[in-house]
């Protein structure tokens, strides 16, 4: 006989094992109101002007970042493609998305072990940049920095190539911290965007990673995730995602495609009915459903589309649009100051299993340490039970204030219904 995917012990210890990691996690009694936020630094006064310019990702440290893809600009969003250097500051990006500097998977790597070479529109694009004086200087100062990290020395022509030809990608929100703001800690997280930009803001993902996917044909999968401050991995007290491209799909990916392989409701069984039956659903609206996530070594929400599509492309915008919703009313409920992992898990396009799309959130509250490190049994300090009451309390007063969008069902509006999974349909 297996042990439960949850239960609770007499003495109230809960012990969870995940249901597609197999990841044994335990929270004990007596740890689950410390405070969520780390404690921080003083918050420093901002001068005149300091709050455009803050960090790299800043909209008045344009230059500071490689060259920029695309961009959302105005009340609409519309998109801009290549601008040259020398046009970056003629709009204001809402969201702009570039390469990431210090790349995870390299321009490099593609090209020695797969013989990758960017198609013309890359390399007339890097020419064009080099052709561009402020673009030439722009190229000169971010590849000097790249070479004094790697120790790789690159001519100007080849820099620009991987520098604007990568497959890992940054997509910066406009703001470091909120417009007015007089304090370096009050920061723009994804929550304190509203619904309409946050949706923009994850269809604006969407498309690069469908963009990525095409333009990099030895890719496996392409790795979609949010790092919020730096206890969650984040350089920057920035908002931004990443996505990189990788030439495999990863352990875990090859490990629900073992289990897909025998039950292809997989999902629907050891997720969404396990919520159900132990009242862990969170909220949910035409499109998808939230769950309090179980067996996860931190606190972690699930957001998973009840959609008949499987990747992300393939999803309509309504379809993507109640996705954002949900994601941006948790990250709204989580809080500025408590840091966060946000994780994307769909079905790659080569996969012979259906696979729903999902976003993990995950509050990044404690460090693994020793006992973990020994016994692989992780310590989580809050319950899926009690973080469902959390939430389901700071989204119930949200939507008093109308910061998140229409349309949700909190709590105990929502029906079994709502969990009811369509990907394999």
């Amino acid at each position: 006989m297996t042990d439960p995917a949850l239960r609770r012990l007499p003495d109230g210890t809960v012990k969870q094992i995940g249901p597609l990691t197999g990841t044994r996690v335990w929270t004990v009694p007596g740890r689950a109101n410390r405070p969520l936020a780390p404690a921080r630094d003083e918050p420093h006064p901002l001068a005149c002007g300091e709050r455009t310019r803050l960090c790299a990702f800043c909209s008045d440290r344009y230059l500071e970042t490689t060259p920029e893809k695309d961009r959302l600009v105005g009340p609409d969003h519309a998109r801009l493609s290549h601008l040259m250097a020398s046009a970056l500051g003629d709009t204001v990006a809402e969201f702009r998305r570039f390469g990431n500097l210090f790349e995870i998977v390299s321009a490099e790597y593609w090209r020695e072990n797969y013989g990758f070479r960017p198609p013309a529109s890359v390399v007339d694009w890097a020419g064009a940049y080099l052709a561009d004086p402020q673009g030439r200087a722009h190229i000169e100062k971010i590849a000097a920095i790249r070479a004094a990290s790697s120790g790789i020395p690159q001519s100007l022509e080849e820099a620009a190539l991987d520098l604007v030809g990568g497959s890992h990608d940054v997509i910066v929100a406009r703001r470091h911290v909120r417009d007015g703001a007089t304090t370096d800690d009050d920061l723009v997280s994804a929550g304190v965007l509203t619904p309409d930009e946050h949706a923009a803001y994850l269809s604006f993902t969407v498309a690069a990673l469908g963009e990525i996917a095409a333009a990099q044909p030895h890719a496996k999968y392409v790795s979609v995730f949010q790092n919020w401050l730096r206890p969650a991995g984040a350089s920057f007290e920035h908002l931004h995602k990443q996505l990189v491209a990788i030439d495999a799909y990863g352990p875990q990916i090859e490990r629900e495609l073992n289990m897909l392989a025998s039950d292809r409701e997989l999902y629907q069984h050891a997720i969404a009915d396990l919520s159900v039956e132990e009242n862990l659903i969170v909220a949910a609206n035409d499109g998808a459903v939230a769950l309090a996530g179980v067996g996860h070594r931190y606190p972690s929400f699930e957001v998973y589309s009840t959609g008949t599509a499987n990747h992300p492309t393939e999803h309509s915008p309504a379809g993507q649009r109640a996705v954002s919703d949900l994601l941006h009313a948790l990250h709204a409920a989580t809080g500025v100051h408590v840091p966060t992992n946000e994780e994307w898990h769909y079905r790659p396009l080569d996969a012979p299993w259906p696979m729903p799309w999902r976003i993990v959130l995950k509050w990044r509250i404690s460090n693994p340490a020793g006992f973990e490190g020994g016994t692989r049994i992780y310590v989580n300090t809050i319950d899926p039970w009690t973080l469902r009451a959390r939430a389901v309390d700071e989204l119930t007063r949200l939507r008093g204030l109308g910061t998140i969008a229409d349309g949700i069902r909190i709590g105990d509006e929502c029906t079994a219904a709502d969990a009811r999974l369509r990907y394999a349909d």
